[in-house]
């Protein structure tokens, strides 16, 4: 049977204010007063009203993440991996995640409201931009947040980012040392700031083997599968058509893949494909596409969540996590023909 405030302070002989700060964690109630009530309150199904804790702390005990939703991100396993993962450590906590869908263009409005009516503790911003308007306001008004990816801002910030630069300078030296020179890139918007870093590393990658990086290789498309296809197909009815392909984002690099595939192109003889996160095995069919390989969405949800906790507790420093990618090889790349 749940009891009350009001009975369990009575149970215990002390005041519903101190009993209400033991709960809560507050460190003017010492450790033996607090184990004492946490202890009885286990025992007899005690149940925070979370109304009256949230007025009583002024904690909303939900962190927010502001997504500009649209048709593919639904379908998006690496966005589903990394929101369960951020469910789980705040889930841990006693604390929500609450996913805002903004409109497109109008992402700041939803910022606005969520932190002057502090329906949030703090902030996942997403999809970072080499110059954010986003991060700049929560540095305004000094409310805690996690970037989920670097930008340009000459503040420091909290962030969790993938060495972006290095995994796509990888994936372009793999293809070098497989004899390739006239390699592609199809890149999501570079106002993107992983897909800025990503080119950056293909350039670098290209430059250091004495291969000039051609403009007409290079392709930026739509955040989709559509795009990735679109740029695809412009890229293998070219005159003379890249012999390799690397896609940066996953989302394209299904696209690209069907694009492939339906020109009746032999993936690994044909054309090489290598794509940032790979394509879904229900997708690849036969194939199991090589791909750049960042720690699995659940534990990178698990390190934002841990970032943007330590971000409302201390609010005098800023840290970071870069996280490291790797090479999965697969059967779509290989030898140039």
């Amino acid at each position: 049977m749940k009891t009350n405030l009001k009975a369990l302070a009575s149970a215990l002989g002390l005041s519903r204010t101190t009993v209400s700060r033991a709960l809560n964690g507050y460190d003017d109630v010492s450790q033996a007063t607090r184990t004492r009530v946490i202890e009885a309150a286990r025992a007899l199904g005690y149940q925070a009203d979370p109304t009256a804790r949230k007025l009583a702390t002024g904690r909303a005990d939900a962190i927010g993440i502001v997504y500009p939703f649209g048709a593919s991100d639904l379908g998006d396993p690496r966005f589903c991996e990394v929101v369960a993962g951020i469910t789980e450590a705040l889930g841990e906590r006693d604390m929500d995640l609450i996913i805002a869908s903004a409109r497109p263009g109008a992402e700041l409005e939803t910022y606005r409201r969520l932190v002057e009516g502090r329906a949030v503790d703090g902030l996942i911003v997403a999809r970072t931009l080499r110059d954010d308007r986003r991060i700049a306001f929560l540095q305004e008004r000094d409310f805690p947040f996690v970037a989920y990816g670097r930008t340009n801002s000459a503040r420091p910030y909290w962030w969790f980012d993938f060495d972006n630069e290095a995994g796509a300078r990888a994936a372009t030296q793999r293809l070098i040392d497989f004899g390739h020179r006239r390699i592609a890139l199809i890149s999501a918007p570079l106002a993107m700031n992983f897909a800025a870093q990503r080119r950056e590393g293909f350039v670098s990658a290209l430059q250091d083997a004495g291969v000039a990086p051609l403009p007409e290789l290079m392709i930026e498309c739509s955040f989709d599968s559509a795009g990735g296809h679109d740029a695809a197909t412009t890229l293998l009815n070219l005159a003379e058509p890249p012999s390799a392909v690397l896609v940066d984002n996953n989302l394209a690099g299904v696209g690209a893949f069907h694009a492939i595939v339906d020109s009746g192109r032999r993936l690994g003889s044909d054309v090489s494909l290598i794509v940032y996160d790979g394509v879904p095995p229900d997708v690849s069919h036969a194939y199991t596409v090589t791909a750049v390989v960042q720690p699995t969405g659940h534990a990178s949800g698990k390190a934002i969540a841990e970032l943007v906790l330590d971000a409302i507790r201390d609010r005098d420093r800023c840290a970071h996590r870069l996280a490291l990618p790797h090479i999965e090889t697969g059967d779509t790349d290989g030898p140039r023909n």
